[in-house]
């Protein structure tokens, strides 16, 4: 390549570069609803949770009465804990969760351990009587059972080497392990179809560890055995209200935000939400505008918005007027990425 010409090939990469840091655009963070993997019928607005796992080999035992537990096992146990506060936490923040949705009501009862005769496993199928008795006595419309409820701690603790910044060596350490492994079996009744409409199994492992120089200081940072059955009994919940409730995922998407003090302005209102009036300012644009980059970009952040509200035909459209008023190459990425989606959405709905 000659001077002259990387000279110029120079050049043009700068001023790429230069116009996407001068971008007239700005990033939001927005969230688009899930699909569950079970999708309960509308029937079903209103739950009642209950436990059927619980019976007399559950304790609450205190953390620091746990925790000793496993140090007279010089903290090499692995053994299986009945944890009364895990189980109630499972409970609790499946409700939340489940509410949070946006998709159900909920009713935990005080007496939210109910006694269930069990095969080797777990708490046999609740009968169709009691489950329109609990239904009817609490006003919902079915019933979310923790079935199953089993916790395995494993902890281990051995000898290691951490480097130290003061000597400029590795020196002996100690480090700790542990491990919660939770299996448990959740159903939904529904009294009206007798039928249990979901019955999923949830088992996965947790691991905390940490290393330290000495054992007073590894253990004053070290998750005790008490929180970790908590967190595990939380990981259970947002498994379970993944499954049966919209979930959220987090994306980023641009507006125009630059190139007239309309634009500016109408850009602005979203920093508080207020999309209503953001639109009605973008469509103001549209019509009264003579630019027709600025009515482009109004249209660009009007196919924003629609996307936002959830409506992707109505998004394209606005897409695709904005593209045909004046071409901007964030456009055209833009009605690819909502085309995606549509196929998405049509994958999801066979």
């Amino acid at each position: 390549m000659s001077i002259f010409k990387q000279t110029n090939y120079i050049l043009l990469v700068s001023i790429v570069l230069l116009s996407y840091a001068c971008s007239p655009t700005k990033r939001i963070m927005v969230e688009f609803p899930q699909k569950p993997k079970n999708e309960i019928s509308q029937d079903i607005q209103s739950v009642l949770i209950v436990n059927r796992a619980v019976d007399n080999t559950y304790t609450d035992l205190k953390t620091d009465s746990l925790q000793r537990l496993f140090y007279k096992k010089d903290f090499k146990l692995d053994t299986t804990i009945n944890d009364l506060t895990a189980a109630d936490t499972t409970i609790k923040v499946i409700g939340e969760l489940l509410f949070e949705s946006g998709r159900f009501d909920y009713v935990i009862p005080e007496n939210r351990f109910l006694r269930a005769s069990k095969n080797a496993f777990f708490s046999n199928a609740m009968e169709w009587q009691k489950v329109k008795e609990l239904c009817d006595l609490f006003q919902t419309d079915a019933i979310v059972a923790i079935d199953m409820f089993e916790m395995q701690v494993a902890t281990d603790l051995e000898d290691g080497s951490l480097f130290d910044p003061m000597q400029g060596v590795f020196v002996s350490a100690l480090g700790a392990q542990m491990a919660v492994v939770y299996n448990v079996l959740i159903r939904m009744y529904d009294p009206v179809q007798q039928k249990v409409i979901v019955r999923e199994v949830f088992k996965d492992t947790l691991y905390w560890e940490n290393t330290a120089f000495d054992v007073r200081t590894l253990f004053a940072e070290f998750t005790p055995v008490k929180q970790a059955l908590t967190e595990a009994g939380i990981a259970v919940a947002l498994d379970f209200s993944e499954t049966v409730g919209t979930s959220w995922k987090s994306e980023y998407r641009l507006i125009f935000d630059k190139g007239s003090s309309a634009l500016k302005e109408a850009a602005a209102l979203t920093d508080d939400a207020d999309w209503t009036k953001a639109i009605q300012a973008w469509e103001s644009i549209v019509e009264k505008s003579g630019s027709k980059s600025e009515k482009s970009k109004a249209l660009f952040n009007l196919a924003t918005a629609c996307e936002i509200q959830g409506d992707i035909d109505c998004a394209i459209k606005y897409a695709l007027e904005s593209y045909n008023t004046a071409f901007h190459p964030i456009t055209y990425q833009y009605l690819e990425q909502l085309k995606s989606r549509k196929n998405q959405q049509k994958n999801n709905t066979k």
